[in-house]
């Protein structure tokens, strides 16, 4: 059984209370506008909230500092890329919603309203913010470590900061590619009519390439370098707060599968690059040089 120092469990009773205020928020805000996208504003600003929550009880060890900061660039990063997109509002209930809720809303299997407000309340606003309060709890696991900064540190600052760089080519890439298709799509031309590679409808170019998902790696393996740092304190290769990057992998295996459904019933070559391109990791090229 896992013994808690007391300095933690009161950093607990703190997450605890903001991730619960967070879930009603999401559910009832997301209820009353049908705008389901309550949680997608705060996934990238509630991770570092709990990280720095966790470095001030934490009397602002070193090494929980740098975590929290790593954790800020990452949000900054990604708030910034979702306000792109319109995302946010001055009526802060308002604002983009993910093309996914509005798809999945209108399935069969979510009729009536009631059982797509269960959805909403046990996976949108309960398990994703859990979720999100799970992949920061290494920082917890490190926060009564003795263990002075080490090479492995070094390890997990280099892997973390790796993955965002990766995160924020990719968004750029995908970003580029998608303002240009559409701003032709709005001059009036079909999408077979678009000059190559614009013509697919799905992004083929840069990192695209070489990985289907690049963009959900670099995500992924951000939260596996934060989890370093809790081995790096010493709590062990194999230790309880790997459970938030695991479900994470998980949760985002799902949503890529969900999102090349999509793809595939929009794009007719979209199948074809999925045969040829890995889900993530980088290996032969979908665009051969001619």
């Amino acid at each position: 059984m896992i013994a808690f120092q007391q300095i933690q469990i009161d950093t607990f009773i703190i997450l605890g209370i903001i991730t619960s205020c967070s879930i009603l928020y999401c559910f009832i805000v997301g209820e009353i506008t049908n705008n389901n996208s309550q949680m997608d504003k705060l996934w990238s600003i509630l991770p570092e909230v709990y990280a720095w929550v966790i470095a001030v009880k934490g009397n602002m060890n070193p090494r929980l500092v740098i975590m929290a900061i790593l954790a800020t660039i990452w949000g900054a990063r990604l708030t910034y890329n979702f306000a792109k997109k319109g995302a946010y509002s001055i009526k802060f209930w308002a604002g983009e919603e993910d093309y996914r809720w509005v798809i999945l809303r209108e399935k069969k299997m979510f009729k009536p309203h009631w059982k797509w407000a269960l959805f909403n309340f046990f996976f949108i606003s309960i398990f994703q913010n859990v979720l999100i309060l799970l992949t920061t709890l290494p920082a917890v696991a490190a926060m009564t470590s003795t263990a002075s900064f080490n090479y492995v540190d070094i390890i997990a600052i280099a892997y973390m900061g790796g993955a965002i760089i990766l995160e924020t080519i990719a968004d750029k890439q995908q970003w580029d590619f998608q303002s240009t298709k559409y701003k032709m799509l709005g001059e009036g031309k079909k999408l077979e009519e678009l000059p190559h590679p614009y013509n697919k409808g799905f992004n083929t170019t840069g990192l695209w390439n070489y990985s289907r998902h690049p963009n959900y790696l670099g995500e992924q393996s951000t939260w596996v370098g934060f989890y370093i740092f809790s081995v790096a304190a010493g709590a062990g290769i194999c230790n309880w707060s790997a459970v938030g990057f695991v479900l994470l992998i998980l949760l985002f295996i799902g949503s890529s599968i969900f999102a090349e459904n999509v793809s595939s019933s929009k794009y007719p070559e979209y199948k074809d690059y999925m045969k040829k391109v890995s889900r993530y990791l980088f290996w032969k090229g979908y665009n051969k040089k001619q």
